[in-house]
């Protein structure tokens, strides 16, 4: 069952990039602009979990499992498609992946990992201190990440 939501979640991102890629004015990358939906769907994700830990948002199991089930599939699903060699920033408009995502695939391949563990850990989360006591390490893996795999802003 995991791995057929991880993969209906996949299908999922990849369409609505295939569509919002076609109304936008400059075309991106299919891969760039799948890898950006990938990566909402994290922040729309981390910032419930973030919300219930804050105390904005009650706590509701439901809600909280739903939130780091998603997290954990978007943190399995086969990079292969997505982070494809030559969509770095600087070679491919629209994206803010360093080259080092290539140079250095295992330790991008840690980060993720991480991100799947701070997630599963979350997914039974009893309460909302429950949630707050997982976020170092979600937030965490997320910052890993984009210090040593993630560009500045594009102008």
């Amino acid at each position: 069952m995991k791995s057929t939501m991880a993969l209906g979640l996949g299908v999922a991102v990849i369409a609505t990039a295939s569509i919002a890629g076609s109304h936008s004015s400059e075309k991106l990358n299919p891969a760039v602009a799948a890898r950006q939906h990938q990566m909402q769907i994290v922040g729309y994700s981390i910032g419930i979990l973030g919300a219930v830990a804050k105390g904005e948002m009650e706590y509701d199991a439901a809600m909280v499992s739903s939130a780091a089930k998603n997290l954990n599939a978007l943190a399995q699903l086969d990079r292969a498609s997505l982070w494809i060699e030559g969509t770095e920033q600087g070679a491919t408009a629209g994206t803010r992946a360093k080259a080092e995502i290539w140079s250095d695939p295992d330790g991008f391949a840690e980060k993720f990992e991480a991100l799947a563990d701070a997630s599963a850990a979350l997914i039974d989360a009893s309460d909302a201190a429950a949630v707050g006591a997982g976020m170092g390490d979600l937030g965490g893996s997320c910052k890993g990440c984009h210090e040593k795999y993630r560009g500045p802003k594009n102008e």
